[in-house]
């Protein structure tokens, strides 16, 4: 060692080397030197590998499958404890894999492991990513081959367990050793789920097309093939129209993929359409409501499932007893008020109208969450698309309380800045063109019967369903900002962002509706309506989320608001027909493009009810309510509000405390605006806009009314026994307000707004 060497070990502090020799290391370091660790590696590697050989030698392929020893029925219970249905009973009969056409086979291939031909039976990267997503509470996800998924289908079960993948990964090792592909592939086939209680090709043949497997074309097989993926989410005779979209999307995916193996000629490929398959048959027993109310309790379930990353064929293999969180009373006096209010009125032999009527609606307990009667048609055995779940007709009008929820709950402006409140005043006018910033954005809807009202408040806007108002609005709070709150709200949000989603112009259900103003009712906590009390899966408790969020998703200002605004629909606007000395109501009507549906979601303090009305001719197709029942036509006020005021006129418990509204806003009820001119027509105190008796903190307290309302005494009036409040007269000849201006009652000129009942 030289002096310099020397000199820098001693500035270190260390001793110099000796020898050309490395100081050895101490304590721990002593055990992380690169050769230690690299041995480290191997050892792992062989501990692993050898811990995966002593498994591969310990389980054993088992003598014979599990799937037909197990499966059991699923047993639907009403809240009573009485069965109201068991189903589930495996439905399959097995076919050798000659019986499937080559074309219908390679599809099966193409959708779900195209390399299956050479592949060793395993897709290791996919199953370890599988063990970790397990491991780690992500639920199912990595990929599995066609071997992996017969293994599990035929040996093992569909529980995301490290264990079951483990021994998953084994068997598919030693099946892909001692059977041949063909094999594999027939026992896949004949053990796959293809949703409507179909297990094994043959079986989904005659579910979906009413044939053998053996009959079955290229595009049937393709649809078949596409089915595996998510089996009730593509069933095109209940999907809607997004989930439509996405059969197609997958169907055209599963031919590609044909054509990239060289299975299918690109020519033929380009000629090649979609062929839906037929409607569901109706399982025997199902008759009238209950088959409505099992199919919603399935649908919630596989839901969940798919929450958990389990397969829909785990509800499928059975032992669920589901316990219905239906009140038989409630719902005999909605299937009541439907026969004595509607059906009673049918006759499908003088009106061909009246066999195209599909009458839907959904009853929700507030305090609980839960679905308490549920209407989806007039008999399941003749009709299963259920009309309180189906979400392929417009929710019209129903939609309008959203737009003001979303301007309340975002502060918005108007677009000469002023803030929109049920008192801020609209351009009326029939067909007004919708302006941005100033410019024209190309809609300018009709309100009903061309009717033009001028200078007009939101109150009288919303109790009047004006068209131009909500449209203007709806772009003046911003479409974005309108959608973002109606998902909040229980809104599906598969819908575009542009000016006529102001109308309801998406597809909703009743029983989406149903959870949308439960929410509001509900004070601005979220509320996910549920039509199951209780399950339990072969003997133990299984549980589901609450359908009590406790999730704020709007401000309670900004839900009693809304709450406010809607009882001046029922006791001033189109709904006057639900209105009631017994109880308060707020809500709404809707009356879509051509009269295709009409609607009618209202509220009391406590419970939820949406009654939808669709015009469904033959094959699906959405035609008009005109002339149902002999009159002319159908709105929301006329058949779904007497649905809806009969039905809870009948179960309303007057020995609760659920007659009045508990609301607390700065936003709610003001009183109709006169006509433009008249004394009344200046503005409302701000301290007593929103109080019964003009209550200085300008709150709406619990009131012995309805809130806000006032004779011209100013005592309050009983909603039945209120005056007609004077209408907005049509605006004379003249020229109209500027479009790009607005106002509130103090009389300003009005900014544009055109809205729709």
């Amino acid at each position: 060692m030289g002096r310099a060497d020397a000199r820098r070990a001693q500035k270190k502090g260390s001793r110099p080397e000796q020898g050309g020799r490395k100081p050895k290391k101490t304590g721990i370091r002593r055990f992380f030197t690169w050769k230690l660790l690299l041995a480290y590696f191997l050892g792992v590697i062989a501990l692993g590998m050898g811990s995966f050989y002593a498994l591969y030698l310990y389980v054993d392929v088992p003598g014979k499958g599990n799937a037909a020893a197990k499966a059991q029925s699923n047993v639907y219970k009403n809240q009573k404890g009485e069965v109201i249905a068991r189903l589930g009973e495996v439905n399959r009969e097995e076919v050798p894999l000659s019986k499937v056409p080559e074309d219908v086979r390679n599809a099966v291939v193409a959708a779900e492991n195209k390399n299956f031909w050479t592949d060793p039976g395993v897709d290791l990267k996919g199953t370890t990513r599988g063990i970790v997503n397990t491991l780690m509470g992500r639920g199912k996800q990595g990929g599995s081959t066609i071997t992996q998924q017969y293994v599990k289908n035929y040996y093992l079960d569909q529980r995301q367990t490290v264990t079951r993948k483990v021994k998953e990964l084994i068997i598919s090792l030693k099946v892909q050793d001692q059977t041949s592909k063909e094999d594999i592939l027939a026992g896949y086939l004949n053990t796959s789920y293809f949703g409507r209680n179909a297990s094994g090709i043959q079986a989904a043949a005659r579910a979906y097309y009413g044939k053998d497997v053996d009959k079955i074309t290229l595009e049937e097989g393709a649809y078949l093939a596409a089915l595996l993926q998510a089996p009730s989410q593509y069933d095109w005779g209940t999907a809607s129209e997004a989930g439509k979209k996405n059969v197609e999307a997958r169907w055209n995916y599963v031919l590609d993929k044909m054509v990239e193996k060289k299975w299918l000629d690109p020519g033929k490929r380009q000629s090649m359409k979609f062929q839906p398959p037929g409607q569901p048959k109706a399982p025997e027993g199902l008759t009238g409501q209950n088959g409505y109310l099992v199919q919603a309790a399935r649908q919630e379930m596989i839901r969940d499932l798919k929450r958990q990353g389990r397969p829909e064929s785990d509800f499928a293999a059975g032992g669920w007893t589901i316990t219905l969180s239906i009140d038989p009373k409630k719902q005999a006096a909605l299937e009541k008020a439907v026969k004595n209010k509607l059906t009673d009125d049918l006759d499908p032999k003088a009106r061909e109208v009246d066999g195209h009527v599909q009458p839907g609606a959904v009853s929700v307990d507030v305090k609980t969450g839960q679905i308490v009667a549920l209407y989806g048609g007039q008999d399941f055995i003749k009709h299963q698309t259920s009309n309180a779940t189906r979400g392929d007709f417009q929710p019209a009008s129903t939609f309008k309380p959203l737009i003001l929820a979303s301007a309340l709950q975002n502060g918005s402006k108007t677009q000469d800045k002023k803030p929109i409140t049920s008192s801020t005043i609209y351009d009326g006018t029939n067909k007004r063109p919708v302006v941005d910033k100033g410019v024209p954005v190309g809609f300018a809807p009709e309100n009903e019967d061309q009717q033009s009202y001028g200078p007009i408040t939101v109150q009288q806007a919303m109790n009047d369903s004006v068209n131009s108002v909500f449209s203007q609005m709806a772009v003046d709070v911003g479409l974005d900002k309108v959608k973002k709150t109606a998902v909040e709200l229980g809104m599906k949000g598969d819908f575009e962002e542009v000016p006529s989603l102001s109308l309801g112009s998406m597809g909703a259900s009743p029983l989406e509706m149903a959870g949308v103003y439960a929410t509001l009712d509900n004070h601005g906590k979220k509320i996910n309506p549920s039509i199951i009390k209780s399950v339990s899966w072969k003997g133990e408790a299984y549980k589901l989320p609450s359908p009590l969020t406790n999730e704020r998703v709007v401000s309670r200002n900004t839900a009693d608001g809304i709450t406010g605004v809607m009882t001046g629909v029922v006791d001033d606007g189109t709904a006057r027909v639900v209105s009631s000395s017994e109880y308060q109501v707020a809500g709404k009507t809707g009356t879509s493009d051509d009269n295709k549906s009409a609607w009618f979601a209202g509220y009391t303090p406590g419970l939820v009810t949406t009654v939808g009305l669709f015009g469904e001719g033959p094959g699906g197709k959405q035609v008009t309510l005109q002339g149902t029942g002999g009159g002319g036509r159908v709105n929301g006020g006329t058949y779904p509000a007497r649905i809806w005021a009969a039905y809870t006129s009948s179960v309303f418990d007057d020995d609760e405390d659920k007659s009045k509204f508990d609301l607390d806003t700065e936003d709610g009820f003001v009183p109709p605006q006169a006509p433009v001119g008249t004394p009344s027509a200046g503005p409302t105190p701000p301290a007593a806009r929103n109080t019964p008796s003009g209550t200085p903190s300008g709150r709406t307290q619990s009131p012995t009314s309805t809130p806000g309302r006032q004779t011209p005494s100013g005592k309050p009036t009983p909603p039945s026994t209120r005056p007609t409040p004077p209408r907005p007269t049509p605006p004379t000849p003249g020229p109209t307000a500027p479009t790009g201006t607005t106002g509130d009652a103090s009389g300003t000129r009005p900014n544009g707004g055109i809205e729709m009942p």
